[in-house]
């Protein structure tokens, strides 16, 4: 099991979810979080002071998937994320000990939200 963080812009959100949806893949977490990376910094004004913008509104998906299922989430964030341009973002993936669904008392992969596999199946 892991747990997949994907950073993307909030204006990709529609997109990503979509092809993350067509993959399959419906359990997941949205959180608006302020980041920097690549992009420049903007200078903007607020009443006639000049404010140097360095964080970057953005959007975090947070999903625990199954293993055979990590590169198809990956590559749906990739599909519905990518612009071409910086500060597309970024996923992160990251082991998972232990995952209970609170409801049932499920474990593990039984307690990650079903992948309906007849959309797409691991390679």
């Amino acid at each position: 099991m892991k747990l997949i963080t994907a950073i993307v812009r909030p204006d990709r959100v529609q997109q990503v979810k979509e092809a993350l949806f067509q993959a399959g893949i419906s359990g997941l977490t949205l959180s608006r979080v302020s980041g920097h990376g690549g992009e420049q910094e903007i200078v903007e004004h607020y009443r006639g002071t000049r404010v140097m913008v360095e964080f970057h509104d953005k959007v975090e998906f947070r999903m625990a998937v199954s293993e055979p299922f990590v590169d198809i989430a990956i590559k749906a964030i990739c599909k519905g994320a990518r612009t071409g341009e910086v500060g597309d973002g970024k996923i992160f993936v990251q082991p998972l000990e232990r995952v209970v669904r609170i409801r049932t008392g499920e474990e593990d992969n039984s307690a990650l939200t079903p992948v309906n596999e007849t959309r797409l199946t691991p390679a």
